[in-house]
């Protein structure tokens, strides 16, 4: 009975694993089919470095250059804020806290993990939209720096998450013989733990970004939308945000259509390549 069972399991899991993967591709091939229309137009080079976006000029106006700056300072700036903080909240709850509390803080984090993005993006347009117009004297509120900041909280639960397993794993390894060797809290966490999780500090890094350059609507609430070159201070466009602006106004089969599809390939490729280059590191950290 139990060995039918676990064929039976054995069965679905690998049925499960093909339907996903017949899903990812349908999706990379769907994105791709309806891009070509628009590369046989333009083609991928002036699509990436034009720097003007306007859908009711020429096909010469079509160009991502600045959006896709746009995303990246973001999404960077996001990580920037996120990292740290993640990682210290994760050696944190990993060395010092426990017990009833650590279930407190980390119920605290998977909330906010839960939280719907528009919420977090009416929050990000009342509270830090505002507070950068009134306290730092700015035209308008509305630039990467608050769209950095926004999706640094989004990104934080994911970072504290995936570097907190490794690091409670290590210091649950170590501590008993740092404590026979009298070695302090501090050092063990910060000489032992610390270098242990490198990797999985990588692969928190490759999921907030990831989580960061898809973000749509919570960014598009506060960076303010406008195909420009970004400044700290000042707005931008990401990918996420031109795609769901104009998908409903653009006329179904019309240059404009399909160029919302290549600019989410485009989107693709960028995070395709971004992976690459973390596991090509991560796997380069392990081998030291």
């Amino acid at each position: 009975m139990y060995k039918v069972l676990d064929v039976a399991f054995s069965k679905l899991i690998k049925l499960l694993t093909i339907f996903s993967l017949l899903l990812l591709a349908f999706v990379v091939v769907f994105i791709f089919r309806e891009s070509v229309v628009f590369f046989k137009e333009v083609s991928v080079l002036s699509f990436i470095s034009g720097r003007s976006w306007n859908p009711l000029l020429a096909a010469d106006n079509l160009g991502i250059f600045n959006i896709i700056l746009g995303t990246l300072y973001v999404s960077l700036v996001a990580i920037i804020l996120a990292l740290p903080i993640g990682v210290g909240m994760a050696l944190l709850l990993a060395g010092y806290v426990e017990g009833r509390v650590r279930a407190i803080i980390r119920g605290i984090i998977d909330i906010l993990a839960g939280i719907p993005s528009v919420v977090y993006g009416f929050i990000g347009l009342l509270v830090l939209v505002k507070w950068f117009e009134t306290r730092l004297d700015l035209s308008s509120g509305e630039s990467v720096l608050a769209g950095g900041i926004l999706l640094a909280v989004m990104v934080l639960p994911y970072v504290i998450s995936t570097c907190h397993e490794s690091m409670e794993k290590a210091y649950r390894r170590h501590a008993p013989s740092s404590q026979a060797l009298g070695v302090s809290r501090s050092y063990l966490l910060r000489e032992i733990v610390l270098p242990e999780s490198r990797r999985a500090i990588i692969a928190a890094t490759v999921l907030a970004l990831g989580r960061a350059m898809g973000e749509t609507m919570a960014v598009m609430m506060v960076i303010g939308n406008a195909p420009i070159p970004p400044t700290l201070l000042g707005k931008c466009q990401t990918i996420p945000s031109l795609i769901a602006l104009e998908m409903g106004m653009a006329e179904v089969g019309s240059l404009h259509y399909h160029s919302l599809f290549a600019s989410g390939l485009v989107l693709m490729a960028v995070l395709l390549a971004i992976n690459l280059v973390f596991y090509f590191v991560r796997r380069s950290a392990f081998m030291k």
